[in-house]
This record gives structure tokens, C-alpha cells and sequence, in this order.
């Protein structure tokens, strides 16, 4: 049961009548009377479980994008229903009007909408609805929490998408320069050309050279059926926020890029989330959009709080190729965690794949680095200084073991991530 404010505005009038005739025959009486009109009233209310209630949600949207929450709700009984119905949304799916005043005559039924504007990523999600029917004098209300799970997924904003045709003409560059180099000879039959000095003695085609009486050579196109392999940390260190951003969204992004990216050229791309175990994985061969698939696998994961055991990795990579790859860890260079967990278990990853470490540099370390004044800044200085330099050691120390390595602001990660990618590509390293 619950009481309206006009049930409390007419117990105050009450009390001008027991100030004029005081006494508590007076009190009793007028007791009685807001005891028996409450009554009353509510047992004229309509009973919510004479309602019949449906959701409509979409299925996904994405972030930064509105949607609209919908309940139809039915009025299964033989009076008119006044209710005040409240869709309990949790706070980040950001509903703008989720309690409403709704009149639905016996019988009939009525839509309520409820606009929602997400905050964040991931899967939202409404177990039930708060239902208060008033009687005709809106003095009391029946209430009662009705069952109704609906669920929407909050999919990446996909920021970087931008930088996509940019990369992609670069990219369609390199398969047409006659320049690029090789790792070896290629696989991909291109054409014949007359021998010169300093080719490989190997690539002559000798049927060719018999016909034309000139030695010929065979060329080769570049490699397009690369392995690119994408290992995306959501460990503790993933959880910090970067310029209102969580580490793990931002590495979302870069994933995103990178992965639409590389098959835009030519190139198999596979993914995976771990942790202390894989949370999310995408092969390659798979059916679908990739783009569509990275999304899809990249929507309920959040950032677990335990530490990353990268100890998995040359398991988990071997357990998707055992050719010759690229390897993406997109993690963080906090120095405790890369120097125990990674730096172990990086050399076996070298031994015969190409290993790329991408991981989001805080912005705000430079600020706090040149502020001063009072002690506290100074210290707050110091302490910045201090996680620079060990951020530049941890990098000098993964490149001298040969792996490459990208550390930018959330908003340059993703397209410093993917002009590695060409370079490496262009140089031959896939």
C-alpha cells in the first residue's frame, strides 16, 4: 500500500479542524474519516495483477545513440486504471522518463515509452517494473513489483571507423607497388619477365625460357593470406578510466580498426579476450561480417578484476595457427605487471611470430609532470615523473627483446596501431 501527497495535503486540513474544535472526539472523528475515504479507495483500485504487461525493446544500439524502451500495458479488470508506473532501468541505460502517470479504461490497453540514452557499453538489463493503481480519489494506491527481464546490448561507438578509408587506400597502395619486399619468395603466381642480373636463380621458369629462347623469370605477388591474431587484456589494469574512458573500451576500438583493417587486406583475423582464462573469441573462419562478429563478442565483456595470466598466450595462439603470424596484445605497460607476467613468456612468442604490445598512454601524466606550487603538485610531479620513466623502461625492454611496441593517447591508439600494422606489412614482416 502506498499513500498519495493528496492524502497528506487533506490529513493537514484535518488538523485546522481539531485547532478550531479541540478535543479528542474531534481527533477520533477525523481519523476515522481519512481511514475510511483510504479504504475506500483502495479497494476501488484495480489489483496489479489484473494487468498484463509486455516490453518492446530493439535488440542492440549503439553508444552514443538513443532507444526506446516500450510497455504495453493491459488492463484485464472491469474498472478504469490510474497507476504510476516506473520502468527500473539501471542508471547507466540512462532512461530520461521512466516513471509515468498512466490511464488505461477496463479493458483496453495503453503504450508507455521511455526514452533511453546508454552511458556505457555492454549489455543493460530491466528485471521488473514498480506498478502503483490508485482508486478513483487518488488518496491510496495498491503496489506491487511485477516480473518482466528485458535486456538491450550497448554496442562499441566504433570512433575510429574514420581512419578506416584512409588506411585502406594505403594498404591497396602497397599491393600495387612493385616494391614492396618479401619474406622469401612469395606463394601467389604474378607473371613472367625477362631474367635480369642479381634475380634468384631459383625463379627461372625453364618450359618459358625453352619457348621464348630468352631467360624468363617467374614473380611473385605478395602474401595475402596472413594470420592476424588479436589478444585483448581485461585484467584489473583494464578497468582504468583515461580520459572518461575505460582502458578496455579504448582497446575495443583499436581492435575494431585493426581488425577490419587487416582483412579489408587479404589478411585472416582472429580474436581473443582473456584474463585468467578466454572470455571472447573470434576465428577466422567463421561465418558473418568480421566487423559485425568483433562487435558482437566485444559487447558483454567488462573488465575483470584479477590479474592477467599471460602465461596462456603461447598456448592460445598456437591453438589458432601454428604458421608464421601477427601478433596484437593490447594490454597495459604498467611496469609490475608486464616485467612478472609478460616479459617471461614474450620470448616464446618471438620465436616465431611477429608480436606488436599496443597499450593506452594517460594524457595527464605530462600535466601533472610540469605543475608545481604547492607540495602536494610537487609530489603529484615527482610521482608522474617517476611513472614515465618506468613506462619508458618497460618499452625499451620489449623492443631490445623484439617486439614492437605502440603506446599512445586513448584517441591516437587505434590509428597508430594500424600505421604499425602497414609498416610491417610494407616491410615484409608478416
Amino acid at each position: 500500500m502506498a499513500v498519495s501527497g493528496r492524502f497528506v495535503l487533506l490529513a493537514a486540513l484535518g488538523t485546522v479542524a481539531v485547532v478550531l474544535y479541540p478535543g479528542a472526539a474531534s481527533f477520533l472523528l477525523w481519523l476515522a474519516f481519512l481511514t475510511a475515504a483510504a479504504a475506500a479507495d483502495l479497494l476501488l483500485a484495480v489489483s496489479p495483477k489484473k494487468l498484463q504487461v509486455q516490453r518492446q525493446l530493439p535488440d542492440s544500439v549503439r553508444l552514443t545513440e538513443s532507444a526506446l524502451s516500450a510497455l504495453v500495458v493491459r488492463n484485464g479488470s472491469g474498472r478504469a486504471l490510474h497507476a504510476v508506473i516506473r520502468d527500473c532501468w539501471q542508471p547507466s541505460a540512462g532512461a530520461r522518463n521512466p516513471e509515468q502517470r498512466l490511464t488505461v479504461p477496463a479493458g483496453e490497453a495503453r503504450r508507455m515509452a521511455v526514452d533511453l540514452e546508454p552511458s556505457r557499453r555492454g549489455v543493460l538489463r530491466s528485471g521488473y517494473i514498480g506498478v502503483r493503481s490508485f482508486g478513483p480519489l487518488g488518496l491510496a494506491a495498491r503496489q506491487r513489483t511485477l516480473s518482466l527481464p528485458g535486456e538491450i546490448r550497448v554496442l562499441p561507438p566504433f570512433y575510429a571507423k574514420r581512419h578506416l578509408p584512409s588506411k585502406l587506400r594505403r594498404l591497396r597502395e602497397l599491393d600495387g607497388n612493385a616494391s614492396v619486399q618479401l619474406r622469401g619468395a612469395g606463394t601467389e603466381f604474378d607473371s613472367l619477365r625477362e631474367y635480369v642480373r642479381g634475380d634468384d636463380v631459383r625463379s627461372i621458369d625453364w618450359r618459358a625460357t625453352a619457348r621464348r629462347r630468352d631467360t624468363v623469370v617467374r614473380t611473385w605477388r605478395p602474401e595475402r593470406d596472413r594470420r592476424v591474431v588479436l589478444l585483448l587484456d581485461t585484467s584489473r589494469t583494464s578497468a582504468a578510466r583515461i580520459d572518461d574512458e575505460p582502458r578496455l573500451d579504448t582497446g575495443i576500438e583499436a581492435t575494431l580498426l585493426l581488425g577490419v583493417l587487416a582483412a579489408g587486406g587479404g589478411d585472416r583475423v582472429d580474436f581473443l579476450a582473456f584474463d585468467r582464462r578466454v572470455r571472447a573469441r573470434v576465428d577466422s573462419g567463421g561465418k558473418g561480417n568480421l566487423l559485425s562478429r568483433l562487435v558482437n563478442a566485444a559487447v558483454p565483456l567488462e573488465p575483470e578484476l584479477i590479474e592477467a595470466d599471460f602465461s596462456l598466450l603461447p598456448g592460445a595462439v598456437h591453438a589458432v595457427t601454428a604458421r608464421r603470424s601477427l601478433v596484437v596484445l593490447i594490454t597495459s605497460l604498467d611496469s609490475g605487471a608486464v616485467e612478472e607476467g609478460l616479459v617471461p613468456v614474450l620470448p616464446r612468442l618471438l620465436e616465431k611470430h611477429v608480436v606488436v604490445v599496443a597499450s593506452v598512454r594517460d594524457p595527464g601524466l605530462n600535466d601533472l609532470r610540469t605543475a608545481g606550487g604547492s607540495t602536494p603538485a610537487v609530489f603529484r610531479a615527482a610521482a608522474a615523473e617517476r611513472a614515465l620513466l618506468d613506462r619508458a623502461a618497460v618499452t625499451e625492454q620489449l623492443r631490445a627483446m623484439g617486439a614492437e611496441v605502440v603506446d599512445e593517447p586513448p584517441h591516437e591508439l587505434a590509428p597508430k596501431l594500424a600505421d604499425m600494422y602497414i609498416r610491417l606489412k610494407a616491410a615484409g614482416r608478416l
